[in-house]
């Protein structure tokens, strides 16, 4: 009940800062299939180095994504919805990316998708370790051609091989957030199975990035 409360009365407080943007969003948000195709689809392509290219512009589908961009920020505040709006209230990342020292973003993201009682938003986001990825991995701006040299990035990856990237964005409970986004949000293209196959596939024909 407590927690509850809690959630309602931030929901409250968001709508202070701007409830008509958050009705908006959501009216235009209602959840609506999109395809995304599967791995097997582009078998047909002879050249490797072209079908690589080829299923991570697929898998883009998923990472350009409102569902992700918006804990990709171009800066370290968070962004929010379709429109990507900054976040009502305003927040910011912290040193590690999990909220301010005083509020920290378990303030009201919990484990999972939580029920409002408020008007303006209907479900506040929740999955396990919620936060903003590191400011190494900001892809609001950023090129296809860009983010897939990031993710491939050591540096910038969290030292991160390809095949954990592929494990982290085809199992993470994080990343599969965005296929369950919870009422009043679009869910990103099709499922977290088929993205991290494209992952999968796209590793083993080289792992090669689009241009630009």
């Amino acid at each position: 009940m407590a927690r509850t409360s809690l959630i309602g009365l931030v929901a409250a407080a968001a709508a202070l800062f701007g409830i008509e943007l958050l009705q908006s969003d959501n009216a235009s948000a209602q959840p609506s299939p999109k395809a995304l195709q599967d791995a097997a689809m582009f078998a047909s392509i002879a050249d490797a180095n072209q079908r690589s290219v080829a299923l991570f512009t697929e898998a883009g589908k998923v990472l350009q994504h409102p569902r992700c961009m918006n804990c990709h920020p171009a800066t370290r505040r968070p962004t929010q919805a379709e429109t990507m709006h900054p976040h009502v209230p305003p927040m910011f990342a912290g040193d590690l990316g999990t909220g301010a020292p005083g509020l920290p973003c378990a303030t009201c993201h919990r484990q999972e998708n939580t029920a409002t009682l408020g008007a303006g938003i209907k479900t506040v986001p929740g999955a396990p370790h919620w936060g903003l990825a590191p400011a190494s991995m900001a892809w609001q701006g950023r090129t296809l051609g860009q983010i897939c040299a990031q993710i491939k990035d050591p540096a910038r990856n969290g030292g991160r091989s390809l095949a954990q990237i592929k494990s982290h964005l085809a199992e993470d409970h994080l990343v599969g957030w965005a296929w369950h986004p919870g009422d009043g949000r679009e869910p990103a293209p099709g499922t977290q199975v088929q993205f991290g196959k494209l992952i999968d596939a796209w590793i083993a024909t080289g792992a090669n990035c689009p241009s630009g």
